[in-house]
């Protein structure tokens, strides 16, 4: 099988500072609730969610979790770290997921699912994993986020408000955490949000084709650079790489310190 180039690096993205901005907030602290990007095709949205998770530091996890349970936070565990939690479980460290929910998935394929033949008969809680598990702690990316079923979008969206999933099933439950940054992206000309989804996304941002020669070709000159030899490429650009996730890590340290006054809740973004 062939080897996976390495992707392309976040802070070799040229322009589009809104969006990179707003991605690097979510970053800093999920509990913003996500970002919604809408603008033409080739304006790198999806190569700035892909390269974001590529840029987050690695996460501690229970090795045999499906869930990524943080072992640091047993207020947040899954009912499996909770089944499991005297069975001495081992720690490893798992790169941030990027998962790709597709524009046909089901509501099943999102929640998850409880076998519940398996509890009658054998008084077993068999719990399958949906995307929301998948999902946790890392980027729950959808592309076309208008044309998903306007339902599973809802789920998305209270999954992500709420940070738990709980899925019931004749008296039956299971609940894991479903913390993840939530980046939808969509091309306006091929249909819009709900008013009432689109506000439900923290952030929205505008982008558009970077129209500056200059710029153009300095996207054309990083690309052909990529595309001969992305692992050089990507050599290149790890120092700003580093740099950026160090201030990511550092914010997020101070996020929770941070104060504003009701002048800067009523500026304008720049």
């Amino acid at each position: 099988m062939a080897k996976r180039p390495p992707v392309y690096p976040f802070t070799a993205i040229v322009g589009q500072e809104k969006m990179k901005i707003a991605l690097i907030l979510n970053a800093i602290d999920m509990r913003i609730g996500g970002v919604l990007i809408r603008g033409e095709r080739g304006t790198g949205k999806s190569t700035a969610a892909r390269a974001l998770a590529a840029l987050l530091p690695e996460i501690d996890v229970f090795t045999d979790s499906p869930f990524n349970d943080d072992p640091a936070r047993p207020d947040t565990w899954s009912d499996w770290a909770r089944d499991n939690q005297n069975g001495h479980q081992n720690v490893s460290r798992r790169n941030v997921p990027f998962i790709d929910l597709p524009v046909s998935a089901t509501e099943d394929r999102v929640v998850g699912t409880l076998d519940i033949e398996k509890a009658i008969q054998q008084g077993v809680k068999k719990f399958d994993p949906g995307v929301l598990a998948n999902a946790n702690r890392g980027i729950l990316y959808i592309d076309e986020v208008n044309l998903l079923d306007d339902h599973v979008v809802d789920l998305l969206l209270d999954s992500a408000a709420m940070g738990v999933n709980v899925v019931e099933r004749e008296g039956i439950s299971f609940a894991h955490p479903a913390r993840f940054i939530l980046v939808g992206t969509m091309n306006p000309e091929e249909g819009d949000l709900r008013p009432q989804l689109l506000d439900r996304f923290a952030l929205s941002v505008e982008v558009e084709g970077i129209r500056d020669a200059g710029k153009r070709m300095e996207i054309v000159e990083r690309h052909i650079a990529y595309e001969s030899d992305a692992e050089a490429f990507r050599e290149e650009w790890q120092p700003s790489e580093q740099q950026l996730a160090e201030r990511i890590i550092a914010a997020r340290a101070l996020v929770d310190d941070v104060t504003y006054t009701r002048r800067d809740l009523s500026a304008s973004p720049r």
